[in-house]
């Protein structure tokens, strides 16, 4: 079985495992292709038999990731309408990622 850990990037939870590619939201101060980030904040580690689940996080447990790419997600439109008032306000958004390859973990 290969080997997994839990982390946590800003409000959300990814599983990932070495040599996984996932989009998390945008990591705040480090940016640049090939920029090298650890995630310190490791809930769980999965290695075979052994599971180590922590309360809340694993000590001296880190990921070390590289950034594969940064840009924005797709479209969302947020739209404002009232009828028979000729009111009507239509916004987009898009959200920014960045893409990480688990590199250890």
């Amino acid at each position: 079985m290969a080997k997994i850990a839990v982390i946590q990037s800003g409000a959300h939870q990814y599983v990932v495992k070495e040599g996984d590619v996932v989009s998390i939201q945008n990591v705040a101060g480090k940016t640049g292709k090939g920029t090298k980030i650890s995630f310190d904040t490791v809930l769980l580690t999965a290695d075979g038999d052994s599971v180590k689940l922590g309360a809340p996080t694993v000590s001296g447990a880190k990921v070390a990731a590289e950034i594969v790419e940064e840009g924005l997600g797709e479209k969302k439109i947020v739209l404002k309408y009232r009828q028979k008032s000729r009111y009507y306000k239509k916004k987009g958004h898009r959200q920014p990622y960045t893409k990480v390859k688990i590199t250890n973990l």
